[in-house]
């Protein structure tokens, strides 16, 4: 049993993604106590059972860790790649709500809580490009909005997926003698244990497996590959896209407008991250480009702190003989 929550409120923010899923518990004055991780939990690409699996598992390690806490959350914020999608949004916030008793709960995007890690509530945008890519923004007037996002197979372009596959597709066609020779064949099959780079297409490879190939694209373009350095080059055009696109149509914006770079591709590779700028700044020369400082995680803290606080006057007092999870939602 669970006693009702004290003055000292404890918040649990989870960022569930396409490669891995963390959970960070803090108290109301932001001090984080428990820090944990577990698998990829994106319900489109791992499916909705498995997703819940993970993202239970995380928090689950993050609250055993802080046991000496053992009273019932303020606030849990899911940040879930693919929670946009309202069908998605409903049926993880009804889990969500069972499997974590809390005085209030929020399912949203990973693009809402790197925004709000990125930025608070001030206007400009983030760029995401982790195992999926996408653009997600503010305007000065409040109003949020986004570009791409997806997923694949239609989307994701600037991706790590998008790059792990180029890499395979270079590869492939390296082989066959329909394009440029490139060492990332012999790399993808050092990483996979293949004899020739053929027997990819009998790998069921997951897609976090196919972004985890990204890395030889840096470093085979480190070797000077002009193949990778192509696909690297790419890269940060597809990006900048996203970014151009979504500046366009989020106006009014500050001068200069913030644009933060988020996730493991933009964070391992300075040739993209330098490529996304030079293709940026002709369109939108009045910019602050900068990289995420600290976690998306950190803003599904904040947001659960802040739900939290908007839905307080509605909470009920906590029955000594059980924890209810209420429906503060809508």
């Amino acid at each position: 049993m669970l006693p009702r929550a004290s003055a000292s409120p404890l918040f649990l923010g989870i960022d569930g993604g396409g490669t891995r899923t963390t959970a960070w518990l803090a108290d109301g004055q932001g001090c984080v106590r428990a820090r944990a991780e577990a698998g990829p939990s994106n319900p489109l690409k791992v499916g909705v059972e498995l997703a819940e699996r993970e993202i239970l598992t995380a928090a689950a390690r993050a609250l055993r860790s802080a046991r000496r806490q053992q009273r019932l959350l303020a606030g849990v914020c899911l940040g879930l790649a693919g929670a946009d999608r309202p069908a998605v949004q409903r049926k993880m916030l009804r889990w969500l709500r069972r499997a974590i008793p809390a005085r209030s709960h929020l399912v949203t995007s990973d693009a809402a809580i790197t925004l709000e890690a990125a930025l608070g509530g001030q206007p400009g945008i983030v760029v995401m490009a982790g195992t999926g890519s996408i653009a997600y923004g503010r305007s000065g007037d409040g109003r949020v909005g986004r570009c791409g996002g997806w997923g694949v197979p239609f989307d994701d372009q600037g991706s790590g997926y998008d790059l792990g596959r180029k890499a395979v597709t270079a590869a492939l066609r390296a082989f066959d003698g329909r394009g440029p020779q490139t060492a990332l064949g012999l790399m993808v099959c050092r990483a996979l244990k293949l004899r020739e780079v053929t027997e990819i297409v009998e790998r069921r490879l997951a897609q976090h497996q196919i972004a985890a190939l990204f890395p030889l694209v840096i470093e085979a373009a480190h070797r000077r590959d002009t193949v990778a350095q192509r696909l690297l080059d790419e890269g940060g055009r597809d990006l900048a896209e996203l970014a151009w696109t979504l500046l366009r149509r989020l106006p009014p914006l500050p001068t200069p407008t913030r644009v933060v770079c988020a996730g493991g591709v933009f964070e391992a590779s300075p040739a993209v991250r330098r490529r996304f700028a030079k293709y940026l700044r002709p369109h939108a020369p009045r910019l602050r480009i900068s990289m995420l400082q600290g976690r998306p995680v950190e803003g599904a803290l904040e947001l659960a702190r802040k739900h939290y606080e908007r839905v307080a006057g509605r909470l009920s007092p906590v029955s000594s003989g059980s924890v209810r999870v209420f429906d503060v939602h809508r």
